[in-house]
């Protein structure tokens, strides 16, 4: 049996831009790495994310509630970073990493296996970015 070889996939280019906005919004974010590799493999419920169930799987920094995880979570998605997954309902309450997600946490993973900390500026600039819904 004979096998062909997969194409390499090529990465989308992002504007630097972009990237950076994804990059603030994930360092800012209340969750670990952990959730983002998961994001990367599978989908995860929004169950799986919130309360004490996010502490336990190590997706989160502190406790957030249902309402306050699903808002960081739209937050990600705005920014690009994530994405809705979609069954043949419709909406479901699980979410997936986009193709700039997958980028960011790879070239993470092969820096410190972490997220890094945000400084205080991109702290202030992911606030009022946020706040104003502003696309820069």
């Amino acid at each position: 049996m004979t096998t062909t070889p997969q194409p390499k996939l090529s990465l989308i280019e992002y504007p630097q831009r972009t990237i950076q906005r994804a990059q603030r919004a994930l360092k800012c974010a209340p969750f670990r790495l952990k959730l983002f590799q998961a994001l990367r493999d599978r989908s995860v419920p929004l169950g799986q994310i919130a309360n004490q169930a996010g502490i336990e799987n190590q997706y989160s920094t502190a406790v957030l509630s249902e309402l306050k995880a699903e808002n960081e979570l739209a937050w990600l998605i705005q920014v690009g970073l994530l994405r809705r997954e979609v069954d043949g309902q419709g909406i479901t309450d699980s979410f997936r990493l986009t193709p700039l997600g997958r980028q960011i946490v790879a070239k993470w993973e092969q820096e410190d296996a972490k997220i890094p900390s945000p400084s205080w500026l991109e702290k202030i600039q992911n606030f009022l970015i946020r706040w104003f819904r502003s696309p820069f």
